[in-house]
């Protein structure tokens, strides 16, 4: 009898959860406040079984190899993605977990067989965060020389990966990226046709790649005009394709009784106390060699990249963030994936008095 679970992804909630960066030493957070998150197994796993007790969809971590420097050179200490995941998926029985892999330093068939065995450990709620790279002294760390076009390996990439987990082998693979003989992997994943996949990007190829490859866009946005009008645009490349996508995007969260508190609190770790080189560090990277953003966005919001790498923040009482979803579903999107100063002190608060208030505007069913 096989121990296919159902995978939280396709359930009813207009309005999806995930804890986002956990795996990483202060989280997206580049904060030299002393609360700030280590990142500690223990404390990861805590609140990963938190998150599955709640209900909340999803764990969805980074994959970082280098830090930013500065005071705290935040998430240099990360937990590797696929590892991560597996350890999590044998401790947890509801929620989704996400595995993070970058197509240029991930063998598709390695991969494969990974997010394979993490679905059988889970009960079929593996999933994969399919990334092209953009973070060049990362590509150095493996020796590699960063593409022009990344998305043309991420195709091949793709291919191969979906190829082995519906169970198809043996089979070859001539690409320009890859050379492959007599492909085949065992066991196939339970979820079929494969694992819910998402992809980040941002850029028209990037969206155009998402469309192509993936269940949920993963995006950011300015406001929630540029939101909406980046909806639409992403839903018409879909369209274009025949296929339907749904989209997911990263806010960090400051949840507290009152909005003064929540800002105050914002204004402390993001500002007063920023790591100021690793933010400087973090913008110019992403400035040189990622079109994740929109380029003003790196002037008038640097307060975001200091206080969740640029995502766009929910920071208020609990119900101002409710009604921040609610504009946020109104736009078009399906999920966030939400990122804490510290997960472990905040999470509970926020499943204690968000996720209420969510259920009564309808965006959650439980």
């Amino acid at each position: 009898m096989s121990n296919l679970k159902h995978n939280p992804m396709h359930g009813p909630n207009k309005m999806k959860l995930g804890v986002f960066a956990a795996n990483a030493a202060g989280g997206l957070a580049l904060t030299t406040l002393p609360e700030r998150w280590e990142g500690k197994w223990e404390d990861i796993l805590q609140v990963a079984q938190i998150a599955d007790r709640a209900g909340i969809e999803f764990l969805l971590p980074l994959a970082r190899w280098l830090g930013f420097g500065g005071e705290t050179n935040s998430r240099l200490h990360c937990f590797e993605s696929l590892t991560h995941s597996a350890a999590l998926a044998a401790a947890t029985e509801n929620i989704a977990i996400f595995s993070t892999v970058h197509t240029p330093f991930v063998h598709p068939v390695f991969a494969a067989k990974s997010i394979s065995t993490i679905d059988h450990v889970s009960g079929g709620r593996a999933g994969l965060n399919i990334v092209c790279g953009w973070n060049e002294p990362e590509y150095a760390v493996f020796g590699i020389e960063k593409l022009n076009d990344v998305y043309s390996l991420g195709y091949e990439w793709h291919e191969i990966f979906s190829r082995i987990v519906t169970g198809e082998g043996p089979f070859d693979f001539a690409g320009e990226y890859f050379d492959l003989k007599g492909v085949i992997g065992q066991p196939s994943t339970l979820q079929q046709p494969g694992p819910i996949i998402l992809s980040a990007a941002f850029s028209p190829t990037g969206r155009d790649f998402a469309a192509r490859t993936s269940d949920y866009i993963f995006t950011v946005f300015d406001d929630f005009e540029s939101g909406a009008t980046h909806m639409a645009d992403i839903q018409n490349r879909a369209l274009k394709v025949s296929r339907e996508i749904k989209a997911c995007t990263a806010c960090h969260v400051v949840c507290r009784d009152t909005q003064s508190e929540a800002e105050d609190y914002y204004e402390s770790f993001a500002v007063t106390n920023e790591d100021k080189i690793a933010v400087d560090r973090h913008m110019t990277l992403k400035k040189e060699n990622s079109n994740s953003h929109d380029p003003a966005a790196y002037e008038l919001y640097r307060k975001r990249f200091a206080a969740g790498a640029g995502s766009f923040p929910l920071v208020g009482s609990p119900q101002t963030i409710v009604d921040d979803m609610q504009k946020l579903h109104e736009i078009g999107f399906s999920g966030i994936a939400a990122s804490f100063v510290n997960y472990l002190e905040e999470l509970p608060y926020f499943i204690e008095k968000v996720l209420p208030l969510m259920c009564e505007a309808g965006l959650r069913e439980n």
